[in-house]
């Protein structure tokens, strides 16, 4: 008789499995405690306090710790096909540590929660470099879809609006990559054609 495979035997015996895997990260997760044992405990504590329970960590203290996540795969690629000037390279470089966290706007105070985006003016005077030098540099990077300028408030007893300048996330971003605002994505939506060859899409 022809050796025959049970099918629903191996399906039973993977997910057995998986289970196991899955039970076994759990535990190195939490600290050599099972998810069963967890789930034990938080139906004690349910019946002791009669009241709904959740899970909840204390905040790092390193939770207010600002930084700017390069994506590595696009920057090597930028170099490696020349899409980035040395000028445009030691722009970004430079102007990295002025990101606002999640917004990706470049900021005058990256830690107040009410900071205002700067002008190219105080751009250029934070930087020690001229507002022409300035202005080319983010015409250039806005024509490669690396920058976005959004259109922001009128200033008090001016006609002049300002401009709000944000980082394309999918060069550098100040946050967590996989929770970017959709707003963010929204403004560099029209971008996605012209980094198309780029080996990373973040959206």
């Amino acid at each position: 008789m022809p050796n025959t495979i049970d099918f629903k035997q191996v399906e039973k015996n993977a997910r057995i499995r998986d289970l196991e895997i899955e039970n076994e990260k759990f535990k190195q997760d939490h600290n050599e405690i099972s998810k069963n044992e967890l789930e034990k405990a938080m139906e004690t504590l349910v019946k002791a306090t009669g009241k709904e329970l959740y899970i909840g960590t204390k905040k790092s203290p390193h939770s207010k710790v600002r930084f700017v996540q390069l994506i590595q795969d696009n920057w090597n690629y930028a170099l490696e096909v020349g899409y980035f000037t040395d000028e445009e390279i030691l722009f970004l470089m430079r102007i990295q540590r002025f990101l606002q966290f999640k917004s990706n706007c470049i900021v005058d105070d990256i830690h107040l929660r009410g900071a205002v985006p700067m002008t190219q003016t105080q751009i250029a005077e934070r930087l020690g470099t001229s507002k022409p030098k300035v202005s080319r540099v983010l015409k250039q990077l806005q024509e490669k879809g690396i920058i976005v300028k959004a259109v922001g408030q009128e200033i008090e007893g001016n006609n002049v609006r300002t401009n709000a300048i944000f980082i394309n996330p999918n060069i550098m971003f100040s946050g967590e990559r996989d929770n970017i605002e959709v707003t963010l994505k929204a403004l560099f939506m029209k971008s996605k054609r012209l980094l198309k060859n780029f080996p990373i899409a973040l959206f």
